[in-house]
């Protein structure tokens, strides 16, 4: 307390030395905080100890100039806590062992690849398979909401302001409040008219405060939601390459099935025929009771395996269906046409394993999440360090409207609040080593991703090299098992060779032609397979930003 017999001089220069000393503690403060973290302050104090001298009339405003600049200081001191992300290098091998020598170098060309299947049909439904995929709709969500996140973890870098407005109609309380009714005695007569008036108050003002983020923590949020907006895009493209495999695969192995179909009604219409050219000879005596049975059967087992593959293709146009976001049977009409298989011009480029670091979306939204769980760490750090806030009001308040605004009605404060975490058993610490661990396992599965993303085009290298090896000695076979088809036929017509012959080949020739029908499948989606894995998907434009439900009437209104 101040006492009163002291001059105006003298009290102004008492107050300035306890606004000095308030200053200082103030910057010894933040000056400890920011040695805790390595980061280097300016604060310009003078270097004696002792307080300055006092004041006079010109200089009253110094310690609250010094405040100022502490305070500056300290905001432009503000640091991150925690580890800086840094890409990992991990290592791949310098080649693809298993196309060692059969594979062309040069980089891949994942550039619409499905093209290159020459098929209309298939490049119109992978188009629509993008357009209307639920999955990719799902994507595109997770999206807004990861770039929604990102900016609201940057609105908390900047001060927020709140103003709040009333109107108060009150008796038995006076217009100061409470603590203006006296605790004691009487009232007197002016005073209780005054208290038993009805009075209505006013008041208007503004709140504000600011989180100075001395060591990060925000900075840090604001990074892990950069890149958790990043792994969301990531996780867009590895959908779509994931869509726009599994509608090619669907469509070569329906298109498989397709043709299936009508090699076992050929076969069995032409085993049709030497079954009644064996009733015939039958009916002549020349055949037995045994080689007519033989042939009956061996038709009717032919025709059984079409309900079969009928099915399987059906349930293929299904899968296409759904995966363009239609009802399971809205493509039975546009598929009804046969058309061949498609077929990829062999061999193509893979580039270098080290190239999947780059063109994969899993491997790069696997690295994504690595980095988002680094920041957090830095998030979980700084929680651990004292937090310091400006906050600030301005009121103004009076009994009529008019007086609202005035010098006399104003009110205001302004001041620095710091938080330190003296006590929290451990918790603070333990929460920095959950997120340590949870970044391990961010990291752990992205160098699982490259495995698996190695394994994915070495395995899919080594199966289509084998299945085009295969396909040349079934087209050998095939060949070979329909000369020996049609020999027998005709020597068994001439009556020159029995039907075991006849009945041999043929079921030889139909099982050499169903394998090679399979096999030039397999060599179709061993392709899409290959791309795929690559990491070849769609590199056109994807609305993310339209929701798919478009709300209307969000306003204030009565809800019905």
């Amino acid at each position: 307390m101040i006492a009163a017999t002291t001059t105006p001089r003298q009290r102004r220069t008492i107050r300035s030395r306890r606004l000095w000393r308030l200053s200082l503690v103030f910057a010894l403060l933040a000056g400890n905080a920011a040695t805790l973290t390595g980061c280097i302050m300016n604060v310009p104090l003078r270097p004696s100890s002792e307080p300055p001298a006092a004041p006079d009339h010109n200089t009253g405003k110094t310690p609250l100039r010094i405040a100022l600049l502490i305070l500056t200081a300290t905001l432009l001191a503000g640091c991150a806590v925690g580890p800086d992300y840094r890409a990992a290098l991990l290592p791949t091998p310098s080649h693809w062992s298993a196309a060692a020598g059969t594979q062309p170098s040069g980089p891949p060309d994942l550039s619409r690849w499905w093209t290159r299947l020459r098929d209309p049909l298939l490049n119109e439904l992978i188009d629509e398979a993008v357009a209307g995929n639920l999955d990719v709709a799902t994507a595109t969500a997770k999206i807004r909401e990861a770039r929604a996140s990102y900016r609201q973890a940057v609105g908390a870098l900047f001060p927020t302001l709140q103003n709040s407005d009333s109107v108060m109609r009150s008796k038995g309380v006076s217009a100061r409040g409470p603590a203006s009714v006296p605790t004691g005695g009487g009232l007197s007569p002016a005073t209780a008219s005054s208290f038993d008036t009805p009075r209505t108050v006013f008041q208007a003002g503004f709140d504000a405060s600011w989180e100075l983020d001395l060591f990060g923590a925000n900075q840090r949020a604001v990074e892990a939601a950069s890149y958790g907006a990043d792994a969301a895009e990531e996780n867009l493209r590895a959908t779509l390459v994931t869509l726009i495999g599994d509608v090619a695969s669907n469509y070569v192995q329906a298109r498989g099935f397709q043709a299936r179909i009508a090699l076992a009604r050929r076969t069995a219409s032409s085993q049709d025929e030497i079954t009644q050219l064996t009733k015939n000879r039958f009916a002549a005596g020349s055949a037995s009771a045994v080689d007519v049975a033989n042939a009956t059967g061996q038709a009717a087992s032919t025709r059984a395996a079409i309900p079969t593959l009928e099915t399987a293709y059906g349930e293929a146009v299904h899968r296409l269906s759904v995966l363009t976001g239609r009802p399971p049977a809205a493509l039975n009409a546009r598929l009804a046409r046969i058309m061949p298989i498609p077929a990829p011009k062999l061999p193509v480029p893979t580039g270098i394993p080290a190239d999947i670091l780059l063109t994969r979306p899993d491997v790069r939204q696997a690295e994504r999440q690595y980095a988002q769980s680094t920041a957090k760490i830095g998030q979980a750090e700084a929680a651990r360090y004292p937090s310091v806030s400006l906050t600030g009001n301005i009121a103004t308040a009076g009994t009529r409207l008019g007086d609202l605004g005035r010098n006399s009605s104003i009110s205001w404060s302004f001041g620095p609040t710091l938080s330190v975490p003296v006590f929290n058993a451990g918790k603070l610490e333990a929460a920095v080593d959950i997120a340590e661990a949870q970044r391990d396992q961010f990291f752990v599965a992205y160098r699982a991703s490259v495995l698996a993303a190695l394994k994915d085009v070495e395995d899919t290298l080594l199966s289509l090299d084998g299945e085009r090896a295969r396909v040349r000695t079934l087209a050998t076979s095939a060949t070979a098992y329909r000369q020996a088809t049609n020999l027998s036929r005709s020597l068994y017509k001439a009556g020159s060779s029995s039907f075991l012959e006849v009945l041999t080949t043929e079921r030889s020739l139909y099982s050499a032609d169903d394998a090679l029908i399979q096999s030039r499948v397999l060599i179709a989606t061993g392709y899409i397979a290959l791309n795929k894995a690559l990491g070849g998907g769609w590199d056109g434009y994807i609305d993310a930003s339209t929701p798919q439900i478009v709300d209307t009437n969000v306003g204030p209104h009565l809800v019905r």
